[in-house]
């Protein structure tokens, strides 16, 4: 059948229940429908309520979090701020509103996240050069936790503060501990693609209430304590809607169930794929971690087929079926060229060989049948 036969299988739609609607009418009847109200403080604290962070300042995009949290870190004009390659673009551009320059590491192969023997070649050829790195993003990839042990201990060894962006690892944990509370600050996204939405927003989780404090100063466009609109700083309109804050107090309220729904769609894919040499679908999690599977991915084995990643997809397109290459490393984006970059075989193999398949947790047996089948066609 073609895709004119089916409806379309996106690759991580929303997924709403009831429970938002009831905080969304409550903030409509009660006319609080600015960026200020009860449904932001209390996603806020129902926030560090579910990962055990200390302080939340919930914002408009994960973008703006990192934006902020590397301004409260120090990060400025002619500074170099390290970054893993591997990873959506958001993760690295909030480095340049800022002057400073993304130095750009290698993943490993086990996890796909940062690379630590790589992390350290860069931070020691940095200072060679004069320059010492002012900040480090660590990023969980389709949600899958870092080598968190052996990166901050690098990161500590040479002080250099820790921005930990677990965008799409709402959920995930590393050694019984919640992603998004191992970094100086930490930020989440409730992008519509995301585990759970506020159909767009974010936050920044930190244990400092000083850098909390800061955050949201500048997220209400830094205005100084004054009866009139007095400003000393450049600030931002960075703060999430009341609204919002609704939909994802309500969502919230959902998360182990959509992580136990992503985790029971890789099993279901593992189940179903792994068992050609064809395909790799994981990658597996570390000992001690749990990953919420935010996408399930699979690698081709290039030694044992000729079919190419986006053979794959447009099979998978003429099914009506929506699937993404895995990301393109940052190093080879034009808009990054001049950049540092320390490695990048892993990752620019890793961007040849894989795709993600749709995961969301509205998927059904039958929606999960049709993928396995064609992707089965073509390997």
């Amino acid at each position: 059948m073609r895709s004119q036969d089916h409806d379309r299988i996106f690759l991580s739609p929303p997924h709403l229940g009831r429970h938002e609607l009831n905080y969304v009418h409550k903030a409509i009847e009660d006319n609080w429908v600015a960026p200020v109200g009860p449904n932001i403080r209390g996603f806020e604290q129902e926030l560090c309520q579910y990962t055990g962070a200390a302080h939340c300042v919930a914002l408009n995009s994960g973008t703006a979090a990192i934006h902020l949290g590397l301004a409260v870190l120090g990060v400025g004009p002619g500074d170099e701020v390290l970054c893993p390659s591997f990873t959506f673009v958001a993760t690295a551009n909030p480095i340049t509103y800022l002057g400073a320059t993304p130095v750009f590491v290698d993943s490993e192969s086990t996890t796909w996240n940062i690379c630590p023997v790589r992390l350290r070649e860069a931070i020691e050829d940095r200072l060679r050069r004069g320059q010492k790195p002012k900040a480090l993003i660590i990023v969980h990839l389709y949600g899958m936790p870092a080598q968190l042990e052996q990166v901050l201990a690098v990161a500590a060894e040479y002080e250099i503060p820790v921005l930990e962006d677990a965008a799409e690892a709402l959920g995930s944990r590393y050694d019984g501990q919640q992603l998004g509370t191992f970094g100086a600050v930490s930020v989440l996204s409730f992008n519509g693609n995301k585990i759970i939405t506020t159909s767009g927003g974010g936050a920044l989780l930190t244990s400092e209430a000083r850098f909390a404090q800061q955050v949201q100063f500048l997220a209400t466009q830094a205005k100084d304590p004054a009866p009139h609109y007095e400003h000393s700083v450049t600030g931002y309109n960075y703060r999430l809607s009341n609204i919002l804050a609704g939909i994802g107090r309500g969502q919230l309220e959902l998360i182990e169930d959509r992580v136990k729904k992503r985790r029971e769609i890789y099993t279901w894919y593992h189940q179903h794929l792994q068992a050609s040499n064809l395909l790799q679908v994981g990658p597996p999690e570390p000992v001690g971690s749990r990953s919420n599977r935010w996408l399930t991915t699979l690698l081709l084995a290039p030694a044992q087929t000729e079919v190419t990643v986006e053979r794959l997809r447009l099979h998978l397109e003429s099914h009506n079926i929506e699937s993404r290459p895995l990301w393109k490393p940052l190093h080879l984006q034009p808009l990054f060229a001049q950049a540092p970059r320390y490695g990048g075989a892993v990752c620019e193999e890793l961007f040849r060989r894989g795709l993600c398949l749709p995961s969301g947790s509205a998927m059904t047996d039958t929606d999960l049948k049709r993928v396995a089948d064609a992707v089965r066609e073509v390997c």
